[in-house]
């Protein structure tokens, strides 16, 4: 009796150390779970624009991989700015994600101070899509190249302008950029949204604007617009035969961004595996030719790489903020 009681207490003592020691190694029980309940992926931009359509082609293309929904939400106010604020404070537990896009980094630039981190708050998952600008005049304007704007602009300092959708847009800093560059000065001219900063540049009011491809290129395409150049370093497949504005100033880069983000400290064996499908989705040939018809490259990241971006992105924006002198709001 007394060894089988030993060889029990012995059992009992080995057992115990097997479970302690699979407790120790074992992954946190969230994260062996995940996903075990929908996704959402919170947009701030309006119903079928650009963000709303990248979001919505993400949450799809995951969602299977995932065995989860991702169901897209909406929280539209201040640039995206009411989505961030929200995602930021939310749980870090994989189930509130975001799509940030190159306006999380103007908004870091321009706002004195915002109700989140655009850095520490999020954990930096994967970029999806840069989207490079045109730079475009009217059809019938004189102005024929990025050579002979800068050569006019220096003859006649203020007499050109450019449009943009509103102060402090990435279409405004954009500009100041390109001004900066070349050492000239144009003036711009701030709307507040809609056609109007492209229909004022088609019919002579406006010189010139900077823009992306979804409002551009129909106006190119119908012989309204004139391409002088595309922002990107490179060419760009969705008007290839466009020389890069860096052909002419070499220091000259802009593009916007779109990447999934989520709030900050989410479990390491989560954010792997998210990354992991992200990278699948949008090296998918769909994903790619949709985005492409978005007038965007697609370009995933591992998330330290899109963090540099986003870090670099927001040191741009408030060296060209500081620059113009651009009142910060």
């Amino acid at each position: 009796m007394q060894l089988a009681t030993r060889s029990l207490a012995a059992w009992s003592g080995a057992t115990a150390a097997v479970l302690a020691a699979i407790t120790i190694w074992s992954p946190p029980a969230a994260a062996q779970a995940w996903p075990a309940k929908p996704i959402k992926l919170v947009q701030g931009f309006a119903p079928a624009g650009n963000g709303d359509i990248i979001s919505r082609l993400m949450a799809q293309k995951i969602s299977d991989p995932l065995g989860q929904q991702v169901l897209v939400e909406g929280r539209t106010g201040a640039g995206g700015n009411v989505a961030s604020e929200y995602v930021a404070k939310s749980p870090a537990d994989g189930y509130t994600i975001i799509l940030l896009t190159g306006g999380h980094a103007v908004s870091a630039a321009m706002y004195r101070q915002l109700p989140f981190d655009p850095i520490e708050d999020f954990t930096m998952t994967s970029l999806a899509a840069t989207f490079a600008f045109v730079v475009a005049t009217a059809a019938d304007s004189p102005l024929k190249s990025i050579a002979e704007v800068i050569a006019v602009a220096k003859k006649a300092p203020g007499t050109l302008s450019f449009s943009s959708v509103g102060v402090g847009s990435t279409q405004h800093l954009a500009g100041e950029l390109f001004k900066s560059v070349a050492a000239i000065d144009i003036t711009h001219i701030p709307y507040r949204g809609g056609a109007a900063p492209v229909n004022d540049v088609i019919t002579g009011r406006v010189s010139m604007l900077f823009d992306t491809f979804t409002p551009t290129l129909p106006q190119i395409k119908a012989g309204k617009l004139r391409a002088l150049g595309v922002t990107s370093k490179t060419r760009s497949a969705t008007l290839p035969d466009l020389a890069p504005v860096a052909d002419t100033l070499p220091s000259y880069e802009v593009t916007s961004w779109v990447g999934i983000a989520a709030p900050a400290k989410l479990p390491g064996a989560i954010l792997e595996r998210l990354n992991q499908e992200l990278v699948r989705a949008i090296a998918a040939p769909d994903v790619r030719a949709r985005l492409a018809s978005l007038g965007a490259d697609a370009r995933s990241s591992t998330p330290a790489e899109m963090r540099s971006h986003v870090a670099s992105e927001i040191a741009k924006w408030k060296r060209v903020v500081e620059a113009a002198k651009i009142e910060r709001q």
